[in-house]
């Protein structure tokens, strides 16, 4: 690859610091948890409409769009990074600042990346830059947990087939994700007769029965296959009334994930197997809802996707000046690499703590990332 960072991008990139430190000073303390990020959604659109973006909208997923060069285009390059926060706050996240860290929930994850983004985004517009393919800029929604990339799947919707290259900023420069990591999520209900501790001894116990399932999936014996992880976790149990109350209803949340399509099939039979194991065996009544689902990769063209990915690792390692890993993970790549467009997630900072309170980002870490970002974006344009 043999493009390079003109003087004046790098000139840019400089002395727009400030203003892009203070721009990640705003949007990190505007809560926005998975579904309910109307909050940054209206703060990013009037940012990118007062800095020059052409066309911007909020659409039915609450993803900020700006379509630049996209008019009968049918070559469209996207580049996104999300709005939303693992946290339910729905009242100011709290930032701390402390020497070269900033700690605020989700700082990491996402919102630098977010910021560097649109800071390059603004220099396209101000220049007004062309290229020959259409660009969308994207500030997505639904990336998080139970959000189940609902801003993506809007995205690859609306967009369909004319979307050839997508990239996701989310995360540190120290690794790239091409490979993707799908999921099934599921909540669990479980409604049995219940009754008195004692007067009632004998019936159905909810808890126990969810007990029970626990414990014939936590038996499962993983798919094996080179070059794939395949996992899985009950990650919630609620249920019962009181110490001395035979439960009536409870519930769990379950997933399991994989980076390999026959893998995921494996768990789901497994994971339906049991289920009817344990409800041929009680008359409790257990429900099962599919809360969450996240596809693997798809067919997709496997020579571009290796040039990308090539591209990138050579963009993150000439700045960092550190290896650059290559990762398998669940991202907002998931749904355009399940419809064969081939797609990569970089990231833009150093930082520790992803989805913890205390999580941070290192400032000094940020003018390498500005690069990574305007590099990866830039040289589609002339």
């Amino acid at each position: 690859m043999s493009y390079k960072l003109p003087k004046e991008v790098l000139e840019y990139l400089e002395n727009s610091h400030q203003e892009m430190l203070d721009l990640l000073e705003q949007l990190c303390q505007i809560p926005a948890p998975s579904g309910h990020e109307e909050k940054r959604a209206e703060f990013c659109k009037n940012w990118f409409e007062k800095n020059g973006a052409p066309n911007v909208y909020v659409d039915d997923a609450l993803n900020v769009v700006v379509p630049y060069n996209c008019d009968n285009k049918d070559d469209i390059v996207v580049f996104m990074a999300h709005t939303d926060v693992v946290f339910p706050d729905t009242t100011p996240l709290p930032l701390v600042k402390e020497c070269d860290k900033w700690h605020c929930p989700g700082i990491g994850d996402d919102t630098a990346c977010l910021v560097l983004m649109m800071m390059v985004a603004k220099y396209v517009f101000a220049n007004n830059l062309k290229s020959d393919k259409g660009i969308l800029f994207i500030a997505n929604a639904c990336e998080e947990g139970l959000g189940n990339l609902k801003g993506s799947r809007k995205i690859m919707q609306d967009y369909a087939s004319r979307v050839t290259e997508f990239y996701t900023f989310d995360g540190g420069y120290a690794h790239i994700v091409n490979k993707c990591v799908g999921s099934h999520r599921y909540q669990i209900d479980f409604t049995s007769k219940g009754g008195h501790s004692f007067g009632a001894f004998g019936n159905t116990n909810a808890i126990a029965v969810m007990s029970q399932l626990i414990t014939e999936l936590y038996k499962c014996q993983v798919p094996v296959k080179e070059g794939t992880k395949t996992t899985y976790n009950v990650g919630l149990v609620e249920g019962g009334t009181s110490v001395n109350t035979i439960a009536q209803s409870s519930k769990m949340l379950y997933e399991y994930r994989s980076d390999d399509l026959d893998c995921l099939a494996q768990m789901q039979k497994f994971f339906n197997d049991t289920v009817k194991k344990v409800q041929a065996n009680t008359d409790a009544q257990i429900k099962v809802e599919l809360i969450g689902e996240r596809p693997c990769g798809g067919k997709v063209d496997q020579v571009k996707l290796d040039q990308m990915t090539k591209d990138i690792i050579e963009i993150c390692e000439k700045y960092s000046g550190e290896p650059c890993a290559i990762n398998s993970g669940s991202t907002d790549c998931n749904i355009p690499m399940s419809l064969g467009v081939p797609a990569v997630c970089v990231g833009s900072h150093k930082s520790w703590g992803a989805h913890k309170r205390e999580e941070y980002i290192y400032l000094s870490s940020l003018p390498i990332g500005y690069k990574i970002t305007a590099e990866t974006i830039l040289r589609f344009f002339k």
